[in-house]
């Protein structure tokens, strides 16, 4: 089968198509004839080796990457029970995607309705179940909460701003460009701040009265982080999810206490992920909200396997508005 394989951590010239052998399920598996794989920052931190030390993300290179991923069910490991031969399905937070075939565990594919198109099933799984997590579970958003999204014309932060106004929150969002700018906006966001023209901080805190935003949903990192601190309320909370302009590096704690007691964390989605009820829950909140009309989902660009190299370096200059897919 082809596959994109990543020899040694580095750029995007990493990335290599391949022929190497189908896999075979084991016990709990099963074998996945691929359609779509999704483009995320994840994959350009395990290519690039941001991720070498991670446990919850464990990998080596050689591999194939890409962590998400929709197809057919095409073979079944023993013990696999509640899945069919033939039966269309979808997954995130395993690696392997890049690849025509993929062995998944069971328990972390989600059957996909009728009326979903598989590329937009592959859009609602890793991305789609972060913007779930950060606004239902890390910060369970309500009515009247104020939040701060960055980076909302991407494929994550248009779904986010959409979830977070279904849950009553005044979202405040920043962007890179006029264009981007009528995305957020079309997706319901109350502001749209361009942070290239502006310290989006200060506009931010005058917004609010000076008073700050409950949560900042930070998914841009070292140009950003700063800023995400200055403008989250008292005891307020920063969610560093993604490292778009690079790991922040370096954090005193003290820095934490000066900002207002505010509370910072890190998150990995696969610690909101951990059992199959909890994996399908998300996926099928993200299903019947789509199929009911009440979520739009981008399809930025689909390129071909083979141009795996010229997705990554299209997000890593953040050109996106919406999803980017491989299709397969």
């Amino acid at each position: 089968m082809k596959a994109i394989r990543v020899q040694e951590y580095g750029g995007a010239d990493q990335l290599q198509l391949d022929d190497i052998a189908v896999p075979e399920p084991g016990p709990g598996e099963a074998l996945v004839r691929q359609i779509f794989a999704g483009i995320n920052f994840i994959d350009v931190y395990m290519r690039g080796g941001i991720f070498k030390r991670s446990d919850t993300y464990a990998q080596k290179p050689p591999m194939v990457i890409g962590m998400e991923g929709a197809g057919y069910v095409e073979a079944l490991g023993d013990g696999v029970d509640d899945l069919a031969l033939g039966e269309t399905v979808a997954y995130c937070i395993d690696l392997g995607s890049y690849a025509e075939y993929a062995v998944v565990p069971a328990w972390k594919l989600v059957p996909v309705p009728d009326g979903v198109p598989m590329d937009i099933a592959t859009a609602l799984q890793l991305q789609g179940c972060t913007a779930h997590y950060l606004s239902h579970s890390l910060f369970p958003l309500a009515s009247g909460d104020t939040c701060l999204i960055h980076a909302g014309a991407g494929g994550l932060g248009q779904v986010l701003i959409q979830l977070a106004k279904a849950q009553g929150a005044v979202v405040y969002t920043t962007v890179g460009n006029p264009e981007k700018a009528e995305i957020a906006r079309a997706r319901g966001a109350d502001e749209t701040i361009l942070y290239r023209d502006v310290d989006f901080a200060e506009v931010v805190l005058e917004l609010t009265g000076g008073e700050g935003v409950d949560v900042v949903y930070d998914s841009v990192g070292k140009d950003t982080i700063q800023g995400s601190m200055k403008c989250a309320k008292r005891r307020g909370v920063v969610s560093n999810n993604g490292n778009a302009s690079g790991p922040i590096g370096q954090l005193d704690p003290l820095d934490l206490a000066e900002a207002g007691s505010i509370f910072f964390t890190r998150p990995h989605l696969a610690d909101y992920m951990t059992t199959q009820d909890e994996r399908r829950g998300r996926a099928d909140d993200l299903f019947a909200l789509y199929l009911d009309g009440e979520l739009s989902i981008n399809i930025d660009r689909t390129f071909p396997l083979a141009e795996a190299r010229a997705a990554h370096e299209m997000i890593e200059a953040r050109l996106t508005k919406g999803k980017v897919l491989l299709e397969i």
